[in-house]
């Protein structure tokens, strides 16, 4: 079966099509043609992997999955949330997102985050959606090279490492995306 994921991280490709069964193709965006930028104008995460699943289905008539994340921060009443991307801007500049984040967190004791993954699929005329939470912590300065995003300054619960001190397939086995692809991917075996 092919699927198109509404996305052209190859990061998250990569990440996605790791976890799920072999009999799925994972399609890039890009594997369609699809060069648009698929306005994320929605105010929730949910609304934003919505919005990126019927685009495709819509424009292309494909089945298709999003997924749209967000970090959580307790402190910060939930932001950056669903602008976590563009949290410093409109440029989604990972090290500025993170500059900022720990920027505003710098006298707070309370650095209870969470990370957020939602897919949305279209399937056959039929929609599912699909949610992954893992719960950590922000710490004060950025460790690990590998993931991306706030990777480098959250550190799962149960761990003392970073998102960004893992290896993928160990970060896959406990993150919000790979919660909610699992998800996902339980739903496709039936």
């Amino acid at each position: 079966m092919k699927l198109v994921f509404a996305s052209n991280n190859p990061n998250k490709i990569k990440e996605i099509q790791q976890l799920l069964p072999d009999s799925i193709q994972v399609l890039s965006l890009s594997d369609i043609n699809c060069d648009a930028d698929i306005p994320e104008t929605a105010d929730t995460i949910e609304g934003n992997a919505i919005l990126k699943a019927n685009y495709v289905t819509e424009h292309y008539g494909y089945n298709c999955f999003a997924d749209d994340s967000g970090l959580e921060v307790d402190a910060l009443n939930g932001a950056p949330g669903v602008i976590s991307a563009r949290y410093a801007g409109d440029h989604k500049n990972d090290n500025d997102n993170i500059d900022k984040l720990l920027s505003e967190l710098e006298t707070e004791n309370n650095r209870k985050a969470n990370f957020k993954t939602v897919i949305a699929l279209n399937l056959n005329g039929t929609q599912q959606l699909f949610t992954g939470i893992i719960h950590g912590t922000i710490i004060r300065e950025r460790k690990g090279t590998n993931g991306f995003g706030y990777d480098p300054v959250f550190v799962p619960e149960n761990d003392s490492r970073t998102f960004a001190e893992l290896e993928m397939e160990e970060k896959s086995g406990i993150s919000h995306r790979g919660k909610a692809v699992k998800q996902l991917a339980a739903f496709l075996n039936q």
